[in-house]
């Protein structure tokens, strides 16, 4: 996969075409890139891991997931999906606009079936493992979507549906909890801070741009992202900005120098000793290990 693809998920790609906005991503991690951080997207993601195991967060909630394991999060939701220890995990990420199943003329039902879920009134499972309630009927309509995608035949895109309204189905009669209405929690400031990250990740960002970008204090600010986040801003910053780093060393042939100063490091000695601490090897080490595998 491009770097540019994954990197900018909400951002400034539309996944599938506009008529049709459906469509499959393989990735594998570490191979691939070391990690997926925190984002959000207007798509609604399912993902499907198909090989190994690895971490995967919806909303703050950190699960380990292995073979067989999806996992569905709902627009707007805040995920990301990291290495487990030194294991390695193939999925394949989904993505689609759920609109493409009611289009915009309302005939009852995406108000009935369709909005309590993508609005979380009703409270449906994250993540789905062997054995539960509407797992095996679930992972039968992804299979049967990825061969509909690779046969490709005159109206694919009419079975596709078809499968999906079958998942939303599911959803709403095997899986949704409709008694209870489960408070969901805010994270409209932070969604605003980490969007801000991803675009502009490469230029100089300060505490007191980012409070003023929410309307808060520095002081609160810091004191709400690390309670909100598990880790101070600048911490953050620097592992996105690593994460970046670490991509572009596999799919360009940038100097490490050039690397740095694109991400935003203008300290190249800094730069090598805060990569060296989280990926465990120089970025030199790093590019050798993982490029064209």
């Amino acid at each position: 996969m491009n770097i540019k693809e994954y990197e900018n998920y909400h951002e400034r790609k539309e996944h599938g075409v506009e008529t049709f906005p459906y469509n499959t991503y393989l990735c594998s991690i570490p191979l691939d890139f070391a990690e997926v951080p925190v984002h959000w997207h207007d798509e609604m993601e399912i993902i499907y891991i198909k090989k190994g195991r690895g971490v995967v967060s919806v909303e703050f909630e950190e699960r380990q997931v292995c073979g067989g394991d999806y996992v569905i999060v709902l627009p707007g939701q805040l995920h990301a999906i990291r290495q487990a220890e030194d294991e390695r995990m193939e999925y394949e990420n989904i993505m689609f606009r759920p609109q493409i199943l009611y289009g915009k003329q309302d005939d009852g039902t995406s108000e009935k079936y369709f909005r309590p879920i993508l609005r979380m009134k009703v409270t449906i499972p994250t993540f789905y493992h062997e054995g539960e309630a509407g797992y095996d009927a679930i992972r039968r309509c992804l299979d049967q979507c990825d061969a509909i995608c690779e046969a490709r035949q005159e109206g694919y895109e009419l079975l596709v549906k078809a499968q999906l309204l079958l998942v939303f189905f599911l959803l709403y009669t095997e899986c949704a909890d409709r008694t209870s209405h489960k408070t969901q929690q805010t994270h409209e400031q932070m969604k605003t801070v980490l969007k801000y990250v991803e675009l502009h990740y490469g230029e100089k960002l300060t505490i007191e741009q980012m409070a003023n970008l929410v309307g808060f204090s520095s002081s609160h600010f810091m004191k709400y992202f690390k309670t909100t986040m598990g880790q101070s801003f600048i911490d953050y910053l620097n592992d996105y900005r690593l994460v970046m780093a670490s991509r572009l060393l596999l799919s360009s042939e940038d100097s490490v120098l050039e690397i740095a100063q694109e991400v935003g490091f203008t300290n190249i000695s800094y730069f090598n000793r805060i990569f060296k601490r989280r990926f465990e090897m120089t970025p030199r080490e790093y590019r050798r290990k993982f490029a064209q595998k």
